[in-house]
């Protein structure tokens, strides 16, 4: 089952169940958009509202986070390309939730930040509270899955004093998300694709059998001391192939699109424009 936030011809926002290039209406949404309680995908597959093509609607961010847990460093080939050690433990950062964006909006890069670089990352959307889960209880706590780009701004969190690594993440519109979320049926967590094409170009391509610290780990390892409610999102780490490690570097451009597609969920775009 997939599930969309969008707006209706009334400038509404709703809930649906996608289904190939059809979306079911779900009813109005409310101001986190869809939350992947057992509830909610209960009340989705029992929809039975009017069915839109998909083409024809307005996608919003699929839900409205409170938080964004992000992990730096989680993929063998980025800490290789990084040229720095496979870390001992999970890296966190935090993104705002004032960064989110949905499905073809647009990423805008602040005037002051000179290396914007595109990260594209499979997320998890928590369902289910959880502290100090073990691993039974961390599956249990994902209500679902979504693509998320960790737009980047390496000047920010590389290059200024004591390195500002939260604000780089985190400038408006750097966090687009979606296009829908997904349930796990039939999804297996340590194998899902993940890939990023850069205006028509392969950039990232990669599964997350390369990831140093699997999905579950990462609950575990967060839910340690940080409760982690409905709705909120982890994004699990992006793969080798980064804008700025390249050679030479290749940073998002006006006009640049960026496609993150994630296995099970679908392809999220936006297009890249520099602010005046």
């Amino acid at each position: 089952m997939r599930a969309v936030h969008y707006l209706d011809a009334g400038g509404g926002a709703r809930l649906g169940a996608l289904r190939d290039s059809t979306v079911r209406d779900a009813g109005p949404a409310g101001p986190q958009g869809f939350v992947p309680t057992e509830e909610s995908w209960a009340a989705l597959d029992a929809a039975s509202g009017p069915e839109h093509a998909l083409g024809d609607l307005r996608l919003l961010a699929p839900v409205r986070p409170a938080t964004i847990a992000a992990i730096g460093l989680n993929y063998r080939s980025h800490a290789d390309e990084s040229e720095l050690d496979v870390p001992d433990v999970p890296v966190v950062f935090a993104k705002w939730a004032s960064a989110v964006i949905g499905p073809d909006d647009e990423i805008v890069i602040p005037r002051e930040e000179t290396r914007p670089d595109y990260e594209g990352e499979l997320a998890v959307v928590i369902g289910r509270r959880a502290y100090r889960a073990d691993r039974a209880s961390a599956l249990d706590a994902i209500g679902g899955i979504t693509a998320i780009n960790d737009v980047s701004g390496r000047r920010a969190q590389l290059e200024t004093p004591l390195r500002q690594f939260t604000l780089g993440k985190s400038f408006d519109t750097f966090a687009p998300l979606g296009p829908c979320i997904a349930s796990l049926d039939g999804i297996d967590l340590a194998d899902i694709q993940v890939s990023t094409n850069v205006s028509g170009e392969l950039m990232q391509d990669a599964s997350t059998r390369d990831l140093i610290f699997p999905v579950l780990d990462l609950i575990v390892y967060l839910s340690a001391g940080v409760t982690l409610e409905p709705g909120d999102v982890i994004a699990t780490g992006t793969p080798g192939g980064v804008g700025d490690s390249r050679q030479p570097p290749r940073y998002l451009r006006e006009g640049d699109v960026v496609e993150v597609t994630v296995g099970g969920v679908g392809t999220l775009r936006n297009r890249v424009r520099l602010e005046s």
